[in-house]
C-alpha cells in the first residue's frame, strides 16, 4: 500500500513567510506536497481545479491581511463553492492578527477549523498533523 502525502498550501503574500513556513512544514515532514499561492484569486483557482495532475490540498493555511483579496474575501468566496470541494480541505487561519474579534469572525464560517498566529512551528505542524491527518 503506498502511504499518502499531506499536501498542503499556504495562501499569503510575503515570500519571507511562505519561504519559513515552507520550511517548518518540511521539518515536519519531508514528503508534503507545499503549495504556496501569493494571491487568493490564485489559491481559488488552484482548488477549483479537479484533475490528478494538480493535488488537492489535506490543510489550507490562510492569511488575513492581502492585497487583493483579503483572507475574509477568500473566506467569502471559499463559501460559494461546491460543500464536496469544501470537505476537502481543513482551513486554518495563519496571522499576525491576534484581535479577538479577528478569531471571532473567523469562527463564523463552519469550515475554518482553528485560528492561529503566526509564526507556524513544528510544534503546531505536529498539532494539526494529530487532529486532521491523523498522524
Amino acid at each position: 500500500m503506498n502511504k499518502k502525502n499531506n499536501c498542503i498550501m499556504l495562501i499569503d503574500d510575503n515570500p519571507d513567510d511562505n519561504f519559513f513556513h515552507e520550511r517548518e512544514i518540511k521539518k515536519y515532514d519531508t514528503e508534503s506536497i507545499v503549495i504556496i499561492k501569493n494571491r487568493g484569486l490564485d489559491a481559488l483557482e488552484y482548488l477549483k481545479l479537479n484533475t490528478s495532475e494538480y493535488p488537492h490540498p489535506d490543510i489550507v493555511f490562510l492569511d488575513i491581511n492581502m492585497p487583493g483579496m483579503s483572507g475574509w474575501e477568500f473566506l467569502q468566496e471559499y463559501s460559494q463553492l461546491d460543500k464536496e470541494l469544501q470537505s476537502k480541505a481543513i482551513i486554518v487561519m495563519l496571522t499576525t492578527s491576534r484581535n479577538p474579534d479577528d478569531e471571532a469572525k473567523a469562527h463564523e464560517w463552519n469550515f475554518v477549523a482553528e485560528y492561529i498566529a503566526k509564526p507556524l512551528t513544528k510544534e503546531i505542524m505536529n498539532t494539526m498533523s494529530k487532529k486532521y491527518l491523523n498522524k
